[in-house]
């Protein structure tokens, strides 16, 4: 059996910075209220026509991804994206990437698996290497959350958290069972699946024409609803479990990580993980504080950041974990 291992990523944000006193000026909050609940000073913001969407996005990451990894876009196999936010409702934006790119017709999946979709997507690109059907899979995670959150004081629970962009990583067979990705974790919860949610229009709940028909300006079911406090009471939990059960997986321990990439879903969930976990800040990546909540995307942003600031070094042992809507959550235990 072979061995999957990430040989080039990506990034890409847009340029429009929107700071936390940005949002005092259209909501009721503050820079110091944000920071003290997320650990977030500003994050990205796409701005209105100028051609930036989940796909676009993916695709500036993807070229950076396979452009680093030194293949040639010929050479990919299978594409993976995850996302919660495409550009359509279907088809998913696997499919604008393999056309977007001008590639042969390699096939597409797209991953709902929300903040843990890129762990999710790692995972299967992993099992496809592994098992010799693919060589070379791309996998994006990207969002373009801004142009659907409620902008005011009865969304900002919301809002503040998130940001767009867009992340990429590109797996290649591996010889060499020693190196690359040991092992990934799978967990999903969908008693809480309302807790973080979307419910318009939720085909099959609520039909579109009602919708229409409705055409209420005060229906908040449009926009994204977290039940933070129930969220962050599960996240510490079940991302030390899922972290935990990687190591044991591997036989390894705590001390063995020399890097935790987490999702960047709150700071403070970070923080309190890397407490229970006794890491020192070095051994922590974070950088929510300039980006936000990007989802799917935070993982491969955070580790293309990482990476290309040398705190990723041949023979690590990087662990990946995420939690996120479904509830679904995931890790992987990576020897780079």
């Amino acid at each position: 059996m072979f061995n999957s291992r990430i040989i080039g990523m990506g990034h890409y944000v847009p340029d429009n910075i929107v700071t936390n006193d940005d949002l005092s000026k259209i909501m009721d909050t503050s820079d110091a209220w944000i920071q003290e609940r997320t650990g977030v000073k500003e994050r990205r913001w796409a701005e209105p026509n100028t051609g930036n969407t989940t796909s676009t996005m993916g695709l500036k990451a993807a070229k950076i991804a396979i452009k680093n990894s030194g293949l040639k876009k010929e050479e990919i196999d299978f594409i993976i994206f995850a996302t919660l936010s495409p550009d359509y409702f279907f088809p998913g934006p696997g499919v604008m990437i393999q056309n977007m790119l001008g590639m042969d017709t390699v096939g597409a999946l797209d991953v709902r698996a929300q903040c843990s979709g890129f762990i999710y997507g790692i995972s299967v690109a992993d099992q496809f290497i592994k098992t010799g059907m693919y060589k070379n899979i791309l996998v994006i995670g990207s969002e373009y959350h801004s142009c659907a959150i409620d902008k005011t004081t009865r969304g900002r629970t919301i809002s503040v958290i998130f940001g767009d962009g867009a992340g990429a990583a590109v797996l290649s067979r591996e010889t060499n069972n020693k190196k690359g990705i040991l092992s990934t974790h799978l967990h999903s919860e969908g008693e809480y699946a309302k807790e973080l949610s979307l419910l318009a229009p939720g085909f099959g709940t609520r039909w579109v024409n009602d919708i229409v028909k409705d055409n209420d300006p005060d229906d908040e079911s449009y926009f994204p609803y977290m039940n933070g406090r129930l969220v962050f009471k599960n996240a510490v939990v079940r991302f030390e479990e899922v972290i935990n059960e990687g190591l044991i997986k591997n036989k390894l321990n705590k001390e063995d990580i020399d890097l935790l990439v987490p999702h960047q879903a709150n700071l403070r969930i970070s923080q309190f993980i890397q407490r229970k976990l006794s890491l020192s800040d070095d051994k922590v990546y974070n950088n929510i504080m300039r980006y936000g909540n990007t989802t799917a995307a935070s993982i491969p942003i955070a580790l293309t950041e990482a990476y290309n600031e040398g705190k990723v070094k041949s023979g690590d042992l990087i662990v990946l974990a995420a939690f996120g809507a479904g509830f679904t959550w995931g890790s992987a235990i990576i020897r780079w």
